[in-house]
């Protein structure tokens, strides 16, 4: 079931597996990290931070989706899906000095246009390189690993995590795993230029 599934689908969907849990290991208890470390931190405060992050993404990632469209071959995806989850992985690291609601909301604002980045471009090469013959099984595969189980299980080490060492140690263990992760994407420039080329000289 598992057998011969495209190179870039397996890459694209581990990786996920690592950042995906390393977001969702935090996301339980964040609320929790708001109303006791953040001056003047409340559930609204974490409601606004929320809302910080979708507005931002949402106005910024259809127009970026449109680029990565009109550009020919990968390579402009590969480096919007790189350079997305790489800054992203300091974002945990940011909470640990944040102090203010204003230092949230910011910094939430700058994961939202780290993630218009990432999304538009991880569905364009998910979608380009899945198997023509198991879409479903392949998307289902993300699905379910990369983003059901991660954060069933990053959530469980995540809140045990934080009520033992605390926040701070959470924060960067997460940022430490999202930049990792990221640098392992690195692994698919030559599978998605080497299409490029191909198709560019065909």
């Amino acid at each position: 079931m598992f057998k011969n599934i495209n190179k870039v689908v397996q890459i694209l969907v581990t990786i996920d597996f690592f950042v995906n849990g390393a977001f969702g290991s935090f996301g339980p208890v964040f609320a929790v990290f708001i109303t006791s470390q953040i001056s003047s931190g409340s559930l609204s405060v974490a409601g606004f931070a929320a809302s910080a992050y979708w507005i931002t993404k949402s106005i910024i990632q259809l127009p970026i989706a449109h680029f990565l469209d009109k550009t020919d071959g990968e390579r402009d995806e590969f480096w919007a899906l790189f350079l997305g989850y790489i800054f992203s992985a300091f974002v945990p690291i940011m909470y640990i000095f944040a102090t203010k609601p204003w230092h949230l909301y910011l910094i939430q604002a700058f994961l939202g246009v780290c993630m218009a980045f990432a999304v538009p471009a991880w569905y364009s090469i998910f979608t380009r390189h899945v198997d023509k013959e198991r879409i479903g099984f392949e998307w289902s595969l993300q699905s379910v690993f990369a983003v059901g189980l991660t954060t069933a299980i990053a959530a469980a080490v995540g809140g045990v995590l934080a009520d033992k060492f605390g926040f701070k140690i959470l924060f960067l263990m997460a940022g430490i795993v999202i930049l990792i992760s990221s640098i392992f994407l690195w692994r698919l420039r030559k599978n998605l230029w080497s299409k490029t080329i191909n198709h560019e000289t065909a």
